[in-house]
């Protein structure tokens, strides 16, 4: 089982860098959607491109973003339901769903998503909208963002057994400090540590 805890956590640090990363593609989509926006205003001129730089990027966000999200456990949960059962029962079901509902899931969009852009890739595929962008990036993100949750879900699985075996913590309990609460004493540590820097 630690052979395995420790793959589950070299893909969690897998998922945490590719999560942070495509965060910022948010804020290049902001950026090119507020200048494409004002050049158009401005100056008359538009293009097809702009446009869909901003949907590339919000699918990559999407797609790539997918397993950092259930690391971070950040996907949907009925939680008045799933917060009046055990830990043990939660657990379970994460196990349960993850085996027959998620990797499955994601076996098949690979398996369909990968054909749709070695297609593109091939062909060169352009988008139809006058001065568009190359379709295959677009196209490769569901294999690759599918691939992703996949390892994501083999990730969390290993935990949710870890734990029910007596292995590991739960990885569904959340009552200690949130990220923000935690973010806010960091920030407040380094604070405290420049205005000391400061005043020796």
């Amino acid at each position: 089982m630690s052979l395995l805890l420790k793959l589950s956590r070299l893909i969690d640090g897998l998922s945490s860098l590719i999560g942070k990363t495509v965060m910022w593609l948010i804020l290049a989509a902001t950026l090119i959607s507020a200048s494409n926006a004002v050049i158009r205003k401005a100056f008359s001129i538009s293009s097809n491109a702009w446009l869909e730089i901003q949907w590339y990027l919000f699918a990559a966000v999407f797609m790539l973003g997918g397993g950092y999200a259930f690391l971070r456990n950040a996907h949907v949960r009925i939680d008045f339901i799933s917060s009046r059962l055990s830990p043990r029962a939660r657990n379970w079901i994460d196990v349960a769903g993850i085996i027959v509902f998620l990797l499955p899931l994601c076996y098949f969009m690979v398996t369909l998503g990968w054909p749709l852009f070695e297609r593109a890739w091939v062909s060169g595929e352009m988008s139809s909208n006058s001065g568009g962008l190359i379709r295959w990036p677009v196209y490769g993100m569901i294999p690759l963002g599918f691939a992703l949750l996949f390892v994501q879900g083999i990730s969390e699985l290993i935990k949710r057994i870890a734990f029910l075996t007596g292995h590991g913590p739960d990885a569904l309990d959340h009552t200690g400090p949130s990220e923000t609460e935690l973010l806010a004493k960091e920030i407040e540590a380094q604070e405290k540590a420049r205005k000391a820097g400061a005043q020796s």
